[in-house]
This record gives structure tokens, sequence and C-alpha cells, in this order.
């Protein structure tokens, strides 16, 4: 068992680290990417909404209501 612990003793040690990092790149790409479809949300909302008025033949569109700011 000594020889055991003592020959791959290392990768417990290496695969806990690996773990952190993969954890912190995960979360890192997750505020990436919602902060991208936050900033883009809005214009892909109105590109499609432009787009469909043109296909449908109407003069208006209408486009899902912002919450009111809170007092």
């Amino acid at each position: 068992m000594a020889r055991f612990v003592k020959r791959f003793g290392h990768l417990a040690k290496e695969t806990g680290a690996s773990m952190v990092e993969y954890t912190l790149l995960v979360a890192l790409i997750a505020a990436v990417a919602i902060g991208a479809l936050t900033f883009l949300g809005q214009k892909s909302t109105e590109s499609l909404c432009e787009t469909g008025m043109a296909i449908a033949d109407e003069d208006t569109c209408v486009l899902p209501e912002e919450e009111p700011a809170a007092p």
C-alpha cells in the first residue's frame, strides 16, 4: 500500500487542482455567455421583429414589455 501511495499519490493532488480550474473555467464561460445573451438579446428581438413585419406585411410589431423599474 505504501508503494501505491508513493507511486500514485501525486495524482490525487493534481486532480483536485484540475477540478477547481475546470470549475472556474466553466463559471467564466457561463458568465460571458449570459452577458452576451443579455447584450445581444434586445438587438436580436428587434431584428426578428422587423423581419416578421416584412414577411407579414404589417406596420407594427409587438415587442415583449420590459418590467417596470422598482420604485
